[in-house]
């Protein structure tokens, strides 16, 4: 028997909220925000089938064989929907490329959007059914994350993996067209299948995380809807989800009347191809580079000042392998500084970490975690040889508000992951992905990104 919880509600009334969402209730800026996050999706799921990491994974799961009804981006197979989900979304996050939110601490669109579009393949929705499920799925997630943050994050779980299963499971309910109960019942089950560390940050587990959490999402979702049973008051429960995994709980951030494009509104893209904490520094020193001329050779010091979040996500002081250096400050910095295309995913090699000028720029570099810096904030001061002092800051947590303008960025990044890859075939997936909805299903679109 279910106990009643003595604080609010939390569980039901995101359920709520979520399964009355309409396409029609979508204000213009959700929509084309949240056609920009599956535009970037592809852009970087397609060269993420690629890595190692979904090498082995697909290999191993596929072995199993199952019936072929969703697609593998960046590849000609077909697996069923469970598989795609995890296979997919491994391959999103598995070159560290993707987009961000701060309110979940995590990437929203590689938990989200993986196990909704196989889904959605599967069951021939359309892409309006499929953009009101995003939005509905990426509004519960940064609420989820709102309800528990910084604690839960702070404690060791990635946001991405646990609040991005809830987040999942909210999306394919939503399309599957649960009610309230069942939904909430939805977000119960994928509570309590919700996991992931940040102690594997640099490993393989990362990207497994997404992909992780896509399958919960969808898993939990189909097994709600034939009844399958569990607390529906998951998140505030005792011995919850809030309980267990937060020493946080703020419930007037998550049930807060927002509209819906409060969260997605704030999404943040990536255009370096590496942790998102370490974007603020990168523009901070790709910046002083460029306006003061200085040659990394000149350059004697570096201080380099953080949130404290920073120091147990990307502070790896001496990466060694191209993966390790996606999360170093100090080595992604000293691309910046020397010149090195932080952009491209194919900069981030093992090689690279054993680059002379970038070691030793890496090895000058201190670090300062500062108190109350906001979380994707970073200032950087370099001394050169004849006692010169260059600062600059960045601030990578404030979204774009031109949306033509950040679209115009993304399309670009598209173009130059996909069309080595895709060929010909590129410009008119992204042509289709940009205008993205309407009644048609999404065949043609997983039929266009599939390998050459």
């Amino acid at each position: 028997m279910t106990v009643s919880s003595t604080r609010p509600p939390v569980t039901r009334w995101l359920a709520e909220r979520a399964c009355a969402i309409q396409f029609d209730d979508l204000p213009d800026t959700a929509v084309t925000v949240a056609r920009q996050c599956i535009l970037d999706w592809f852009a970087v799921t397609i060269p993420g089938f690629a890595e190692p990491v979904v090498k082995i994974l697909s290999e191993e799961i596929l072995s199993d064989g199952a019936a072929p009804v969703a697609s593998l981006a960046g590849s000609t197979k077909k697996t069923s929907a469970l598989n795609a989900a995890l296979i997919n979304g491994a391959a999103s996050h598995a070159i560290d490329y993707d987009d961000v939110n701060m309110a979940i601490l995590g990437h929203p669109t590689v938990a989200i959007l993986p196990g909704l579009l196989a889904l959605a393949e599967q069951s021939g929705a359309s892409q309006d059914d499929v953009l009101t499920a995003f939005v509905a799925g990426y509004d519960v997630a940064c609420r989820t994350g709102a309800l528990m943050s910084p604690g839960h994050y702070g404690h060791g779980f990635h946001a991405t993996a646990t609040v991005g299963s809830i987040g999942a499971a909210a999306a394919c309910a939503r399309l599957l067209g649960l009610d309230a109960a069942a939904t909430a019942t939805a977000y119960g089950i994928a509570v309590t299948k919700a996991s992931g560390l940040k102690s594997m940050f640099g490993t393989m587990c990362k990207p497994m995380h997404a992909g992780m959490a896509a399958q919960n999402g969808l898993l939990s979702a189909r097994l709600a809807a034939k009844g399958f049973t569990s607390r529906t008051d998951a998140l505030e429960c005792e011995q919850g989800f809030a309980a267990t995994q937060s020493a946080d709980f703020n419930p007037q951030d998550a049930m807060t009347e927002a509209a819906l494009d409060h969260h997605i509104a704030n999404n943040l893209f990536k255009y370096h191809a590496a942790c998102y904490l370490t974007h603020g520094a990168i523009e901070a020193a790709q910046k002083i580079r460029s306006e003061s001329s200085t040659s990394s050779n000149a350059v004697q010091s570096i201080e380099i000042r953080v949130p404290p979040v920073a120091d147990r996500v990307c502070n790896i002081a001496k990466p060694a392998t191209g993966l390790e250096a996606k999360f170093s400050l100090r080595l992604t910095v000293a691309m910046a500084l020397a010149g090195r295309d932080t952009a491209a995913i194919d900069t981030y090699t093992d090689d690279l970490t054993q680059d002379l000028e970038l070691v030793r720029l890496r090895d000058l570099a201190e670090i300062e975690f500062v108190d109350g810096l906001p979380e994707a904030k970073a200032n950087v001061t370099i001394t050169t040889t004849d006692s010169r002092k260059f600062t600059a800051t960045h601030d990578a947590g404030l979204a774009d508000s031109d949306l033509k303008r950040q679209g115009r960025k993304l399309e670009a990044k598209f173009d130059a992951l996909v069309e080595p890859l895709l060929g010909a075939r590129a410009p008119d997936l992204r042509d289709s992905l940009t205008v993205f909805g309407g009644g048609s299903d999404i065949s043609k679109i997983m039929e266009l990104s599939g390998a050459v």
